[in-house]
């Protein structure tokens, strides 16, 4: 079975996009542009929900750096509200349930599978424990009057074994964790 890695870029406040931000906030940086084209997961699948494919498909028409990459990947896009045939060229349209689709692509699929934003997605995908790592780069910026789409609102408790972490641009955080679902908090 392969695993499952959410990935969130987010403010400091837990926001994942704000009004009038550029993308990653205007800090991008040389070293953390540099490991978004080192992973070695650049060209495992991605899923992704609606409203992430429009923001993303917008940016890599538009040039928005680092994103060219994804075009070549597979994508998966979760939504009722997208039509075919998407315009983002390896993008597939997934009307059935994600949890489902989801179980069934980490048997079947070759390679490792990533999420890209979609907010809603991955807590259903981490509910479902179907997400083997949690990875978040945070950005030293605080998003309070602007800041949209909290990523954390609605999650479970969660505990996070932290197996990586690193510091781009002496100022961007990578936190990668390994993800427990509890059912309740732990008792003191």
């Amino acid at each position: 079975m392969q695993p499952l890695t959410i990935d969130f870029i987010i403010s400091l406040d837990g926001y994942g996009s704000a009004k009038g931000w550029p993308g990653w906030w205007g800090l991008e940086g040389p070293e953390y542009l540099g490991w978004l084209e080192e992973l070695p997961e650049q060209d495992h699948p991605v899923l992704m929900g609606a409203n992430t494919y429009r923001v993303m498909s917008e940016l890599t028409a538009g040039g928005e750096p680092g994103t060219d990459v994804l075009n070549d990947v597979q994508k998966y896009v979760f939504s009722s509200s997208l039509a075919e045939p998407l315009g983002w060229q390896n993008s597939t349209l997934v009307r059935t349930d994600a949890v489902e689709f989801v179980r069934r692509l980490k048997e079947e699929s070759e390679r490792p599978l990533r999420t890209l934003g979609s907010v809603s997605l991955c807590r259903s995908l981490l509910v479902a424990g179907l997400a083997d790592r949690f990875r978040l780069v945070v950005f030293p910026v605080i998003t309070g009057a602007t800041g949209s789409e909290r990523i954390f609102d609605g999650y479970p408790d969660v505990r996070l074994e932290l197996v990586e972490s690193r510091t781009f641009d002496n100022r961007s955080q990578l936190l990668e964790y390994v993800p427990t679902v509890l059912d309740a908090p732990p008792l003191g």
